[in-house]
């Protein structure tokens, strides 16, 4: 199915009835090193890890740089989504994200400094026919839009629930 009969198919859904509008995600997985953890996203396969200055064996992207890569993917998605609502021919857009982290935070050696990314940039260059301000008007939508912006944009609820295994038969 194109794009935009998705777009289509996906809105008319959603205009009949709101409960259409409401998906859930749902990723699991475990350690299988010291650092390196295999995950599950439906029928997608995942492998994350530290680089070696964290002990890792970089088997596969950090857990931040899977942040900037979702960053940088959901806007090139958003791009290509809101390009078709709005009528604009994109031929390619090419993003890069980039953060920066105090890893004092993490390591807990100072506890005025944040875990997470100090700051974080993104740019965005679509690649078409349209006029500057057509992409100006596009972009804003995407800001307006884009779901892993709004997360890193805002607070977003987190709910923990530790979950302890039961201990061994005969551990005390």
């Amino acid at each position: 199915m194109s794009l935009p009969a998705a777009l289509d198919t996906l809105t008319a859904a959603v205009d009949a009835d709101a409960a259409n509008a409401q998906v859930g995600f749902r990723v699991t997985g475990s350690l299988t090193g010291p650092t390196k953890v295999a995950l599950r996203s439906g029928r997608h396969a995942v492998t994350v890890d530290e680089p070696p200055a964290l002990g890792g064996a970089d088997a596969g992207a950090s857990p931040v740089e899977h942040a900037l890569i979702a960053l940088a993917s959901c806007h090139a998605i958003a791009y290509r989504v809101w390009a078709t609502k709005l009528g604009l021919e994109l031929d390619d857009v090419e993003v890069r994200a980039e953060g920066e982290l105090d890893l004092r935070g993490f390591l807990g050696l100072d506890t005025s400094v944040r875990a997470g990314f100090t700051d974080v940039r993104i740019v965005v260059t679509p690649k078409g026919p349209e006029p500057a301000e057509r992409y100006r008007e596009l972009a804003e939508a995407v800001d307006q839009h884009c779901p892993v912006l709004d997360l890193f944009s805002n607070a977003t609820p987190v709910e923990r629930e530790l979950a302890i295994a039961a201990e061994p038969a005969g551990a005390s």
